[in-house]
């Protein structure tokens, strides 16, 4: 479940990077080299990041077309699904024999079993966690729009990147090429459209989510209220979906590619530039995570920085990264260069993020 939740060791490191605190935030690596590879303590551009039932991390490990599990007691590092070729074989068999292409994203549902985004398959799979068995349960394999109304398996999807489970046990999808999020039932499998038209338009203030053009929309996550927090990836915005309403809201972004604003209002923020001054500009937004401290932590992909939006304010900040490439150096935060992070997760105390063409995670306290 994308429930991602924050507490206080997270919120001192935080409020510090702000200046508002004495404590010092700190980055270290988790996993990985810098360099590309596949071992207990290599990665080759991870992306979706995710906690499961029993505790440990789950990451997508993209190149390495694998879903890899570390112990966080251990740091001990196994295979889940994936074989390590680019792909869509292996249905009805070990998950670690089946062929995998581009795992974006990955959720737990309630029973505990895994779902994984694959942008390239088209399809979203499933991993059961009692036999290990994978199977697909949306798409065809095929890239297309079909099948609303019908069952996910006989449906076409767009690159689909994103997915998280929404209040009614449902999994909503960021079916990116489509721009449209698709609404998966795991009771039934019938899957249909949940918002977006198919059009690249814009997405107005205080528009209902039925009928309404979504351009692009990369990740999504999900407050324990049921609101919704959408990045649109070409829209360069982030919006809320009220969950009583069903419309939206900007939250950041004015749709132009920028990396301004810190210290400044969110909605007048445009993603990708100077961090320093002006509108907040975002880059290409693509991961998303809530914090219990009514922060939203946005993956500014393009801006290689990990912004923080204070809900309660509307003021947004930089928590991780420079704006500028690179590979560290650690552990100050605000000096250490990032490379494309894709994901943020917090959990145990934490911020995970997928520093993706660092091949890296690294964890900000």
């Amino acid at each position: 479940m994308k429930i991602l939740l924050c507490g206080p060791v997270l919120m001192c490191a935080l409020m510090s990077v702000a200046g508002t605190d004495s404590f010092a935030a700190t980055v270290t690596t988790l996993i990985g080299t810098g360099k590309a590879g596949f071992s207990d303590t290599e990665v080759n551009n991870p992306y979706g990041l995710a906690i499961g039932p029993d505790g440990a991390l789950y990451f997508c490990d993209l190149e390495n077309s694998r879903i890899r599990r570390m112990d966080l007691a251990t740091k001990r590092v196994t295979t889940i699904a994936g074989n390590g070729q680019k792909a869509y074989k292996g249905d009805g068999g070990p998950a670690v024999e089946a062929s995998l292409n581009m795992p974006h994203e990955l959720l737990f549902d309630a029973k505990g079993d895994l779902y994984i985004a694959e942008r390239d398959n088209h399809v979203i799979r499933k991993v059961d966690m009692k036999t290990g068995i994978i199977s697909t349960a949306a798409g065809t394999g095929m890239r297309g729009f079909a099948g609303d109304g019908g069952p996910g398996v006989k449906a076409q999807l767009n690159q689909p990147h994103s997915i998280v489970l929404d209040r009614d046990g449902s999994i909503l999808i960021c079916d990116i090429g489509n721009h449209r999020i698709r609404r998966l039932h795991l009771d039934t499998g019938i899957i249909e459209t949940y918002a977006g038209t198919g059009e690249t338009k814009d997405t107005p203030e205080g528009s209902p989510v039925k009928g309404t053009p979504v351009t692009g929309p990369r990740t999504i996550v999900r407050a324990a209220n049921g609101d919704l927090y959408l990045a649109l990836r070409e829209g360069n915005a982030i919006y809320r979906i009220d969950a009583r309403t069903q419309t939206y809201h900007r939250l950041a972004g004015t749709g132009e590619l920028g990396f301004t604003g810190d210290g400044g209002l969110a909605l007048q923020a445009k993603f990708g530039g100077s961090a320093t001054g002006g509108a907040a500009r975002l880059a290409g937004p693509k991961g998303l995570a809530l914090g219990q401290d009514d922060s939203l932590y946005v993956a500014d992909t393009e801006s290689h920085a990990i912004r923080k939006i204070d809900l309660k304010t509307g003021i947004i900040s930089t928590v991780l990264g420079t704006g500028q490439i690179g590979d560290g150096p650690e552990p100050d935060p605000l000096k250490c260069k990032l490379n494309r992070p894709h994901s943020v997760l917090f959990a145990n105390g934490v911020l995970y993020v997928g520093d993706s063409e660092a091949n890296r995670i690294r964890i900000l306290r």
